[in-house]
């Protein structure tokens, strides 16, 4: 079956090219059976390749298509790499695809059918490119599906284009990750320079014969990081993904939840030797995560977007992803993206519904009492809260658990912050939710009486979603539990390298039992926090003031940008297209035009036809060359 792990990102491939070039003439039924089954076909191939990489001793394997770049001694393959890693990754990819898929085909319903297919085209391309990236055996086809994602992103977040705000989200987006994307090439021309390869094995080979701390891998490590902090939305480069909500509520539970922001999280755990042998840059990886999963969590306490609430909420998610690589806790980063996939398109999805429900309505102030008019997204919703705020059973649980242990072990003033940051989490979905679903409908009258539960083909992936969220974590149950890791021991060929490298942190397990007894004492704490001052929320119409004002505005990052970056750099575009640009280089060109057609005018009087003229101007030549071979 490894040998056809081709047909993985061909399916989304064939779906594109069917959907995108049928466009018109197909009907929205044959797009949606088109666009879903081939996320579907695609992940029961996965699922068997999954069936066969668990097998105990299959070690990776490399499947080479054909010779893709060649130049003297570099030859870079057009091949996969099937392991422990990039199998989990598949099934994640196209099991949660296929139920966005599927939910988009009734939530994509009110478009015209060649819109309809352009989206569901878009859908199956971004899958592919995602595919591409989490398969290839070398950084360059890393790459390749990297930029795919990024386009994808770019065409997805603008897809409705007639609206300039959308168009703006997507260019902020697509101008935020190729600054990241620079970064990442950097990093790649770096290994050919050092290691003339950018296969895997070759690269990480390379980097461990130069042994602890050296420049060239630390140059390479930071580089890398660069181009995640893009993707994955980190400081200083996430003010994109809040925005990019601009998109279908489903391109959100896909792109900017499930897969593309988590690109990042998987490049640097499949980098992880080059990590291990720079502990400094680790020691940065887990700083910038834990920044940016505190200040995020703060924003998402004072939104009142539905949406952007699970933005913010991904962004800080993101951060606790890195705090884990930081800290050399590789699985938990993994563990964290899976159960993260789970619960957080569980969340979009749901909010999609509610949307749906309100007839396009995303301020969460303007709902209530939804639960007695959505009972499904309603229980699953409840489901998507508990688990990302970490109830114990949920998966969300047994992933961020993980993560502060490991935390604790590391460095104990993150641990103490990123429990901070776990409570603020747990505090504002809970907002969320009670404001949401709790009190009395606040919305219009015509409002309410459109208040209805989505269609199966929306409500069906939801439930999917809602019982992964409660038994993914068990995937993972912690050894204080007395059971074997079952993701550890799966993905630990994948970090045997890194694993030799570092000393990894241990916990006696009573220690273990009291933070797990401290987290989920004080989130109980919040929840019941958050639903003493939002079960009957009413809105006071008040304007928020203070450190509430400045949340409200997302720390005034925006703005901050805008004064500093954007706005200076509008100003000296003027400049050049004013006075260098029209003054000069037009100036210039234009001139040397009209001096063509001034010298071209004067020339002209030379052919006047008189005889006399032409005897003249002869004799005059013979004159200066004359002159000129004497002189000369």
């Amino acid at each position: 079956m490894i040998n056809l792990v081709w047909l993985v990102p061909f399916l989304p491939l064939l779906g594109f090219l069917i959907n995108g070039l049928g466009r018109r003439y197909l009907s929205k039924s044959q797009v949606g059976i088109v666009g879903s089954g081939v996320i579907l076909a695609a992940f029961v191939v996965s699922l068997l390749i999954f069936l066969e990489v668990r097998q105990p001793g299959f070690s990776a394997q490399t499947i080479t298509l054909f010779d893709f770049i060649s130049a003297g001694s570099l030859h870079i393959p057009f091949a996969f790499q099937v392991d422990q890693l990039s199998a989990l990754f598949l099934l994640i990819i196209t099991g949660v695809g296929s139920l966005i898929h599927i939910y988009s085909t009734a939530y994509m319903h009110d478009e015209s059918n060649e819109s309809f297919a352009r989206y569901f085209a878009y859908l199956n391309l971004f899958v592919f490119s995602m595919l591409i990236l989490v398969l290839g055996a070398n950084y360059v086809l890393m790459f390749i599906g990297w930029e795919g994602v990024g386009l994808c992103s770019y065409l997805l977040i603008g897809f409705w284009f007639k609206n300039t705000a959308y168009n703006n989200a997507a260019k902020k987006a697509f101008v935020m990750n190729r600054i990241g994307d620079l970064g990442f090439l950097l990093g790649i021309f770096l290994m050919i320079v050092n290691f003339n390869s950018v296969t895997f094995s070759h690269v990480f080979g390379g980097a461990k014969a130069m042994g602890l701390n050296n420049v060239a891998v630390a140059a390479i490590a930071i580089l890398l990081f660069v181009g995640a902090m893009g993707k994955s939305a980190q400081i200083p480069l996430y003010t994109w993904l809040p925005d990019a909500m601009a998109g279908p509520t489903p391109v959100s539970a896909l792109i900017h939840a499930a897969t593309m922001v988590t690109a990042g999280i998987y490049m640097v755990a499949r980098s992880n030797v080059l990590y291990s042998l720079v502990p400094h840059i680790q020691t940065v990886v887990a700083i910038i995560g834990l920044v940016t999963a505190l200040l995020a969590a703060s924003i998402a306490l004072k939104q009142n977007d539905i949406k952007k609430v699970l933005a913010y909420s991904t962004v800080s998610q993101l951060g606790y992803m890195f705090l884990a690589l930081g800290v050399g806790a590789y699985t938990a980063a993994v563990f964290h993206v899976m159960t993260h996939a789970f619960f957080k398109a569980l969340l979009f999805l749901g909010s999609g519904s509610v949307i749906h429900a309100m007839g396009g309505e995303q301020d969460i102030r303007k709902m209530g009492g939804l639960k007695k008019y959505m009972p499904t997204t309603h229980w699953t919703f409840l489901v998507g809260c508990l688990a990302i705020a970490g109830i114990p059973g949920l998966s969300g649980f047994f992933s961020k658990d993980e993560i502060l242990a490991h935390t604790f072990a590391a460095n104990k003033v993150m641990y103490v912050l990123a429990l901070a940051g776990a409570l603020m989490t747990a505090f504002y979905m809970f907002r969320l939710y009670y404001i949401t679903f709790s009190g009395s409908f606040r919305g219009t009258h015509e409002q309410e009486h459109h208040l209805h539960e989505s269609p199966a083909a929306m409500t069906i992936p939801l439930v999917v979603l809602a019982l992964l969220s409660i038994l993914g974590g068990y995937l993972g149950l912690p050894e204080v539990f007395g059971v074997k890791h079952l993701l550890a021991s799966y993905l630990s060929p994948v970090f045997a390298g890194s694993a030799a490298i570092a000393t990894p942190h241990h916990l006696e397990h009573s220690m273990e039992w009291i933070l797990m007894g401290l987290s989920t004492v004080l989130v109980i704490v919040f929840i019941l926090i958050a639903r003493g001052r939002y079960a009957k929320y009413t809105d006071s119409g008040k304007e928020n003031t203070g450190l509430a004002k400045v949340l409200e505005n997302k720390w005034y990052v925006d703005e901050l940008y805008d004064a500093v970056i954007v706005k200076p750099l509008g100003m000296l575009s003027r400049f050049f297209q004013d006075k260098l640009e029209r003054n000069g280089i037009d100036r210039l060109v234009n001139g040397a035009g009209r001096a063509v057609t001034w010298g071209s005018q004067q020339a002209r009087r030379l052919q006047n036809g008189q005889v006399g003229f032409y005897v003249f101007a002869m004799v005059i030549g013979i004159i200066v060359l004359f002159v000129i071979g004497l002189l000369l």
